[in-house]
């Protein structure tokens, strides 16, 4: 590929990309001023245009309803012409999601494609919202980090579908120069959008990128359209990326047994998979059957393929992945913490040296990261993962020392009982950190505590069965003090609302306080 001259190009077609627009407007001609006010411009045109009726109109995006003017953008957008004149209501109100038939397009991408069909001026790159084009991880320099390609590739979903056609040139060189930054498995994604917006040049480079890559068969065959990843496929073969040696190692009834696992999982029949298993050699290992279904079954199939104790936790893929790995790009708390309440290691790394917490970092954006928990409501699930992570990593790093003093009197030991059980009671707040916080500690199922599953948070947590020997109820009050420990540490951390306000040293002094 003569990437170079193409993105010479590239960038004198950018720079000749000019809007002449007949409005004034508040958009100022530098474009380092960032965000745009689209409600002041909207103002200003009505009350420019009194008599106008049918300036206005609202397109929902993410829940939030934006005001739009009817009239400038049907000027400007053939579009947008034609869907204001199949309605004549009053005020119309359209969801984004009818309007973008491939992708998603979020708010602040919505905005900044507005910003040019109102303004005519072009779209900076080194001005796009923080909030949602940069990860979370501090050593990155945010230029392809999933949250930096999935908001460029917003971007290029909102500019094919109000057919932009001088903004979708442009995102398309701008893909084209993070394909070769990027992770094999994030350019996915923009070839599918590629594929989706009919972007010949972008496909062809994207194809021949992956071509190249590590990444295996299954992975293509599930996340991309069925034509393109057989022209992946069969580049590979022509371009001898796979040798005739290693094709005819292949047993082509073990690959056969194979794929009928992964169909298996594929239809959550844990029952065929254990019937397949029983009439072949092949082992859960040998299909990388953990490593499938925790990248694309639900977390309860999961559960049951990881609770037949017959696949490695720690077992690395043919691109070095374990399977917490796996998980990691997934985001999904419920596959980790079962990961890790069966013993797989947080701190292990990917060939390239990556760490699962490392990964779930770069997957995540800002704004999902400090988005603030409501009360009754659920954590992001990216910011839930990388808590669960970073704190079995923590725990990993200190020795725990779980053996009780003989010095605790009953009295200071029923006090430390009852400062715990309130503290975990607490997290009723916020019921799924609760969750997670009671799987990783065993809480649910520790003698004294299985209340909390049951009969929920207001349940007796001091009860002990009268028929217990002294020596059994003292060693069930040391197992309940133990996992409150845990589950308070836990929720701590992943509970609050605003613990981002908290210096690192405080934080670290309540962990192990505790």
């Amino acid at each position: 590929m003569v990437l170079d001259g193409i993105m010479e190009n590239a960038n004198e077609k950018s720079a000749s990309l000019s809007f002449d627009s007949s409005y004034p407007t508040c958009w100022s001609t530098n474009q380092s001023t960032g965000t745009c006010d689209l409600d002041n411009l909207n103002l200003w045109m009505q009350s420019s245009n009194p008599k106008e009726t049918w300036l206005e109109a609202e397109i929902v995006v993410e829940g939030k309803s934006v005001a739009v003017n009817r009239s400038i953008l049907s000027e400007r957008s053939q579009f947008f012409r034609r869907l204001f004149n199949l309605r004549n209501d009053w005020k119309p109100k359209y969801l984004l999601t009818d309007l973008v038939p491939h992708g998603k397009v979020g708010y602040e991408a919505f905005n900044d494609t507005l910003h040019y069909i109102y303004t005519g001026i072009r779209y900076a790159h080194d001005v796009c919202p923080p909030e949602v084009s940069t990860c979370v991880d501090d050593a990155c320099a945010h230029v392809a980090c999933r949250p930096a390609i999935n908001y460029a590739i917003e971007l290029m979903y909102a500019s094919a579908a109000f057919q932009m056609t001088e903004l979708v040139s442009e995102f398309q060189y701008w893909l084209m120069g993070m394909v070769g930054k990027a992770l094999a498995e994030d350019v996915i994604p923009i070839l599918v959008a590629a594929f989706h917006c009919q972007l010949n040049m972008l496909r062809s480079y994207c194809i021949q990128r992956i071509a190249g890559s590590n990444l295996d068969n299954v992975c293509l065959e599930k996340e991309l359209p069925d034509e393109v990843s057989s022209e992946i496929k069969s580049l590979r073969v022509k371009s001898n990326q796979e040798s005739e040696a290693n094709i005819a190692e292949v047993d082509p009834m073990h690959a056969k047994i194979v794929r009928r696992i992964h169909k298996a999982l594929d239809s959550d029949d844990v029952e065929l998979l254990k019937l397949l298993l029983d009439v072949s050699n092949v082992t859960l290992d040998d299909a990388y059957a953990l490593h499938y279904a925790a990248a694309y079954c639900s977390p309860k199939v999961f559960k049951e393929v990881l609770n037949m104790d017959s696949a490695g936790l720690n077992l690395k893929d043919a691109r070095g992945r374990a399977v917490l790995h796996v998980a990691a790009r997934r985001n999904e708390p419920e596959v980790m913490v079962t990961l890790l309440s069966k013993g797989a290691c947080a701190s292990e790394t990917t060939s390239d040296g990556q760490t699962a917490v490392a990964i779930c970092r770069r997957m995540t954006r800002r704004k999902d990261y400090l988005e603030a928990t409501k009360q009754g409501q659920g954590t992001n699930k990216d910011r839930l993962c990388i808590d669960v992570l970073e704190r079995e990593m923590r725990r990993n790093s200190m020795s725990e020392n779980l053996a009780m003093s003989s010095e605790v009197m009953d009295d200071d030991f029923q006090w430390k009982l009852n400062y715990l059980e309130k503290k975990v009671a607490f997290v009723r707040l916020f019921p799924s950190e609760a969750r997670v916080a009671m799987e990783i500690a065993g809480a649910v199922t520790a003698t004294g505590l299985s209340a909390l599953g049951q009969k929920g948070l207001s349940g007796n947590l001091k009860e002990i069965d009268l028929n217990e020997t002294p020596s059994m109820q003292a060693k069930s009050r040391q197992l309940r003090l133990l996992t409150l420990r845990k589950s308070a540490a836990i929720s701590f951390f992943s509970s609050t609302t605003s613990f981002q306000q908290y210096p690192p040293s405080f934080l670290s002094h309540q962990l192990y306080s505790l």
